[in-house]
């Protein structure tokens, strides 16, 4: 049975946003909780989790409010944002889906450069290797992370982080691509669900009331 009536569409939005509020405080909460157990400990890591989860919370409270209230304004402004987080979230996954193992090995070396040498430490104390990929294009660096490195492996034979990483890249890539598709289509449910809504009159309204 199809939701076409007003009141249906109303509850459906609401439920779905309370769902994108539920979200938001979850990765919120594991971002702290990483931070709090010592798991994680870049602060731009914790930060940009953080951020995402606070952005989710309030888009959701403003669908949330907008839905509620039959707001005009609001359902315009929390449409137009959800369907360009739906574009980039779409496209990110499907690239996901897509890469390639070398892109992966391409990723791996820009995201490792970026990461502060205490995360790396941690990284390599967790995973119990040393550095990241032994190539002749970055073996001053990799000897640099060998010396550093604290993981318990040094004193025998280490594996390359790269190496350890890379067996579980496809799996994890796939696992991301697919719950990130998964969500990009709720989010254009979102979408057809606040127009459609927003298009509706509100059958206790002034009936010569222009919506």
């Amino acid at each position: 049975m199809v939701c076409g009536g007003f009141t249906c569409s109303k509850n459906a939005l609401c439920a779905l946003n309370v769902v994108y509020m539920l979200v938001g405080l979850l990765l919120i909460g594991v971002a702290a909780w990483g931070k709090g157990f010592g798991l994680v400990s870049s602060i731009h890591i914790i930060g940009g989790v953080i951020a995402v989860g606070v952005f989710l919370l309030l888009i959701a409270i403003v669908g949330l409010i907008g839905a509620m209230h039959h707001h005009q304004v609001m359902l315009f402004f929390y449409m137009v944002i959800l369907f360009i987080v739906f574009l980039f979230q779409f496209g990110v996954s499907c690239s996901c889906l897509a890469m390639n193992r070398g892109q992966q090995v391409t990723l791996l070396n820009s995201t490792w450069g970026m990461l502060e040498n205490k995360t790396k430490t941690d990284l390599e104390s967790q995973l119990n290797c040393c550095g990241l990929l032994n190539t002749t294009d970055s073996w001053r660096q990799f000897d640099l992370d060998v010396q550093n490195c604290p993981a318990l492996c040094k004193q025998h034979t280490c594996y390359t982080c790269g190496l350890k990483m890379l067996d579980h890249a496809t799996e994890a890539l796939k696992i991301l691509g697919g719950v990130g598709l998964f969500f990009s289509f709720t989010e254009i449910l979102g979408v057809w669900l606040a127009v459609r809504y927003r298009n509706q009159k509100d059958p206790r309204a002034n009936p010569s009331a222009f919506l």
